[in-house]
């Protein structure tokens, strides 16, 4: 698959500007994101989707039903710009039960419209033209786009396969003088990997010893595998302060369309963030927030069943890849198998993921997207198991079509 690319820069004499005439200088390199763009050619195909990271059976009928009620309750116009106040202190009570960290609702949550708005509001509010940014990759593909239109420059640090662990070493070259923040995914999307304590440890003192914000994508927190634990990385000495905590109820509730998420940080920090949101969205659906109320005090045995319930549907994909002749790598959390493509002998990943969809019927994520280092994605693709166990069957009844 070719996704075509947008020359940017001044004008010259001898060569023609490809941007749109209007078109700013901090978007020339923007693509559409190709996540979204093999969901979209999944529908054009009448493909399986296992492209995108979004759940194809219903979300909690209770949570539906709090949405509801909202609505006819009239809770249809403007919150608080950063949140009504009793998702707010939903979302503190939470924290305290799960994690024993002490939130002030009224002081360090901001409500956001989705984890996406949290990050690039975050980027927004600390970050300058200039400044370093160190994001591990592969990455989920709007790091990419969010540092871009900060004026930031991308550190990378190399998860490593099989396990997707990184160098300390590696990663300590990468901070300096010039690094504003790290940005850190756990459960992380693409690979699936779940941080140990050792290498939040590790993280955590290298943003003390520079002076570093880190900015923590935890979306996946309780989508979890083998009896592992999630930690967020605030609760760890020396990082309250420092430390911006972004969530959202889409992949722990399946409600990835009400784009309903947060931040939480440090009073100071969120008083920049807030800044930034109010004039990016004004704020999140306000019927939706209180249907975040309801969610957010679900049981631990939701937690429980929910890890069960995609346990399950991890086996199920990792047994359907490896019988068509795929090479996937077991994720520890979160709903994604990277998996590798050499013995299919194409010439790249997004030829491969392109013919996947149009002649087979199943489509996936050219695993390039989560790489910027030219030709280290490319016999990589990631599939999402996020689906109905019938969905995932149909998947397996076309790869072995395939490859009989």
């Amino acid at each position: 698959m070719v996704i075509p690319t947008v020359r940017s820069g001044v004008q010259q004499s001898s060569n023609i500007d490809r941007r749109p005439r209007f078109a700013s200088q901090r978007t020339g390199h923007f693509v559409e994101s190709v996540i979204r763009e093999m969901s979209r050619l999944a529908i054009q195909h009448g493909a399986v989707n296992l492209a995108q990271g979004f759940p194809d059976f219903p979300a909690p009928a209770s949570i539906k039903q709090a949405a509801i009620e909202a609505i006819d309750a009239d809770i249809n116009q403007y919150s608080v710009t950063w949140g009504a106040k009793p998702l707010r202190d939903a979302i503190a009570r939470k924290y305290q039960d799960s994690y024993q960290l002490p939130i002030n609702p009224d002081r360090e949550i901001t409500v956001t419209c989705g984890a996406t708005e949290a990050m690039i509001a975050t980027l927004l509010a600390t970050t300058n033209p200039g400044d370093e940014v160190i994001v591990f990759e592969p990455f989920y593909e709007n790091y990419f786009p969010d540092t871009q239109l900060c004026g930031a420059t991308r550190k990378l640090v190399t998860l490593h396969a099989p396990d997707w662990s990184f160098d300390p070493d590696e990663l300590r070259r990468a901070f300096s003088a010039k690094t504003k923040a790290i940005i850190l995914n756990t459960p992380n999307n693409p690979t699936g990997r779940v941080f140990t304590l050792e290498e939040l440890t590790t993280i955590a003192e290298l943003c003390q010893e520079f002076d570093t914000l880190a900015i923590t994508d935890e979306i996946y927190e309780h989508i979890l595998y083998d009896g592992l634990q999630h930690i967020p990385l605030l609760s760890l000495p020396g990082m309250r302060e420092r430390t911006v905590l972004i969530n959202s109820m889409s992949k722990t509730y399946s409600v990835t369309g009400w784009r309903v998420g947060w931040t939480i940080a440090a009073p100071d920090l969120t008083e920049s963030i807030r800044k930034v949101h109010d004039f990016l969205t004004v704020g999140a659906a306000s019927p939706l927030q209180q249907a975040g109320v309801h969610a957010l005090a679900s049981s631990n045995e939701y937690y429980a069943e929910l890890s069960t319930h995609y346990g399950e549907r991890r086996d199920l994909i990792l047994d359907i890849l490896s019988s068509a002749g795929f090479k996937p790598l077991k994720p520890q959390g979160a709903y994604y198998v990277m998996a590798e493509i050499k013995d299919f002998r194409f010439e790249n990943d997004r030829a491969f993921a392109r013919h996947l969809v149009e002649k087979v019927g199943v489509s996936c994520v050219p695993g390039s997207s989560f790489f910027e280092t030219p030709g280290v994605g490319d016999q990589w693709v990631r599939f999402c198991f996020c689906k109905k166990i019938e969905t995932l069957e149909a998947a397996r009844e076309r790869l072995q079509k395939w490859v009989a």
